[in-house]
Order: C-alpha cells, then structure tokens, then sequence
C-alpha cells in the first residue's frame, strides 16, 4: 500500500475510536490509538499498519497477542478488519510498550482527542521526533517480567476454558483460538526475555 494510503487509514481510524468512544453498544472502551513500527519509519510502501488500541481493561484481562472478549465487536463495528491493520490490543492501566511495541508515538487518545502533529510527522516520514523514549535495559526488563505474568497467567485460564469446552457440544473454534493466542503471547515473551 502506498504511504499516504497508509497514512490515511491511520488517521479514518483516529476518527473511529472518537466516534465510538461513548457508544453503549460496545462493551470496551477503546481509550487509545498508538502507532508502532514501520509506519513510524521513512516514507515508502508499505504491506501493514501496526497500531496498539488501549481499552479500559484490567492488565489481566489484556494478555500480550490476545483478543480480549468484546473486542472483536467493536473492530467489525470500525471495519478494522477491512482495512491493512496488526492490532495489539493494550491495557489503558499499564505500560504501552514492550518488546514488540517500540517507541510508539500516541495518534489519538480519549481526553485529549487526535494528535495532529503526530498525524502530520508521520506523513512526513519524520515521525521520529514524536515517538516516545526508549526505554533503559532495566525498565525493558521489569516490563518483560510484569508481561511474562500476565501471560503465563492468561494461558493457565485458556488451557482450563479449553478444557472444560473440549467435549461439550457446539464450536470450539473460539476457544481453540483464545488458546492458541495465549500460547502465542506466552511464548513471544519467554523468547524476548530469552533474548
């Protein structure tokens, strides 16, 4: 996808997290829009935009490379999946960042509205100067280590809801699935502390 297209989703999806920031139809609030990797880089063609989505959830309930229940109602709402999107969803109570999330560069968010600095900076291909600081070795670290809880805790709760599922009647698939990602962001994580 060429660059300004790129851009533009970017910015129809800032639109989009203000328009359904207070609809009661969505049981997540989605707080904040972030923009990470490549689309914070020099301008060029581009396969994906990767954001992060902060929604009003405990950390606990926002594993690392999980679809926390609901928000697949509110990305079919937006079109999200219509449109050249990796989303990481993100607690709105914790850290944006990790491994994976680096030096993000905040496009919109719930109180302030969108950053259209941030917008423009990025249409610039000069993004750079919006980004957030890295962080320090040891802050990456007690981030990895608060993650790998998390985590490791939302894979024991998918490991039991697949159990209990396993045999009963009906689909299986979303529950096969919300194992598979936690095994997924579990694993992501052990391997960048590993690292």
């Amino acid at each position: 996808m060429k660059w300004e297209r790129a851009v533009h989703h970017l910015g129809e999806l800032a639109r989009a997290c203000a328009e359904t920031l207070n609809q009661p139809m969505f049981s997540h609030r989605v707080t904040q829009l972030w923009a990470v990797g490549d689309i914070l880089g020099p301008q060029r063609d581009l396969d994906t935009v990767t954001v992060a989505l902060a929604i009003d959830r405990p950390v606990e309930e926002v594993a690392w490379l999980s679809e926390p229940s609901g928000t697949q109602h509110w990305a079919n709402a937006v079109r999200l999946n219509k449109n050249p999107f990796t989303v990481r969803w993100r607690s709105d109570q914790a850290a944006i960042w990790n491994h994976d999330i680096v030096r993000p560069a905040l496009v919109w968010n719930s109180v302030e509205g969108e950053q259209p600095d941030v917008l423009a900076s990025i249409r610039n291909g000069d993004a750079e100067r919006v980004r957030t600081p890295a962080p320090t070795e040891e802050e990456l670290a007690a981030r990895l280590a608060d993650e790998l809880v998390v985590s490791h805790n939302s894979l024991q709760a998918a490991t039991e809801a697949y159990e209990k599922r396993r045999w009963s009647p009906g689909k299986l698939e979303p529950t096969a699935d919300a194992l598979w990602l936690a095994s997924l962001g579990y694993l992501d994580v052990w391997g960048a502390i590993e690292r």
